[in-house]
């Protein structure tokens, strides 16, 4: 009967021991993303600083943008100050990654390599892509098939340069360059043409109009929507981040933000339809 005893007692142990391991293993594993922001009372965001008009400096050398004031008020509303950081587009993944920032707002769609690493917020943002071309020769592009052998401008590693490097285009990269040396190279011939966003792109031309390129019209693809970035582990974040976007487009605000920098609403999706769709996974 003494090692029956025994023999139980080990049991209990064990099984005490496994309770209390699967306790402190799922502790461990708890997710506090956003419990560490608010207790340090501060959201870190990772931005570029030179994409108009989702993140730059204005005039009075003021960080401004779209993607920077509707990311401020969602701070304001959580209350946590919002500290930048920039980096290029390849700097801002890595922050985050790393933790050094919290989110990413650039004007960041989730496709390819990052779906298994990062997790998008609620879109602020509804949009399709274009491409940049001279006015006056409309650099001998009618179609996406005409890329092959034209030179398209971009920063390494985005999506706009693996769709212009699958038709054929020879990748001229620049690291965190401002619009006006982008739009410039175009004209001047150093470069041929820039696909990216048809809302950034509408912008850019309009805010530099003497720099004689323009929107290729009628040429538009891939409907998208973009959003902060955040690493797939904060989830608890995602969710109060996605509960202010809630509120804000609910009361206007996000519609205000928006139409201050495009003149339009652009937090809803467009009547544009894109029908065409290029994949680069």
């Amino acid at each position: 009967m003494k090692k029956i005893f025994v023999s139980l007692s080990i049991v209990v142990s064990i099984f005490i021991l496994a309770a209390c391991g699967g306790s402190q293993d799922k502790t461990a594993g708890k997710d506090e993303s956003f419990e560490k922001v608010e207790k340090a009372k501060q959201l870190t965001v990772a931005t570029s600083g030179t994409l108009f008009p989702s993140s730059y400096y204005n005039d009075k050398n003021q960080l401004t943008g779209y993607d920077v004031d509707i990311i401020k008020e969602v701070g304001k509303r959580l209350g946590l100050e919002v500290v930048f950081k920039e980096y290029n587009v390849d700097g801002q993944i890595a922050s985050v990654e790393k933790g050094e920032a919290d989110l990413a707002a650039n004007d960041f769609s989730l496709t390819g390599e990052r779906k298994k690493k990062f997790i998008l917020s609620t879109p602020i943002k509804y949009s399709f892509d274009s491409m940049i071309v001279r006015k006056s020769d409309d650099s001998g592009i009618a179609s996406l098939e005409d890329l092959k052998g034209k030179k398209a401008a971009g920063e390494p590693n985005t999506n706009y340069m693996k769709i212009a490097e699958k038709y054929g285009a020879k990748l001229v990269t620049y690291d965190n360059a401002t619009n006006d040396q982008y739009l410039t190279d175009v004209a001047n011939g150093r470069t041929d043409v820039i696909l990216n966003d048809y809302y950034l792109q509408k912008m850019s031309v309009s805010a530099l109009p003497d720099i004689p390129v323009k929107i290729l019209e009628g040429v538009y693809f891939n409907a998208n929507h973009t959003g902060f970035i955040m690493k797939k582990e904060s989830v608890a974040l995602n969710e109060k981040i996605n509960e202010t976007l809630k509120e804000m487009q609910a009361d206007g605000t996000m519609k205000k933000i928006s139409e201050s920098y495009f003149q339009t609403d652009v937090s809803v999706e467009p009547t544009e339809k894109v029908e065409e769709s290029v994949s680069v996974e």
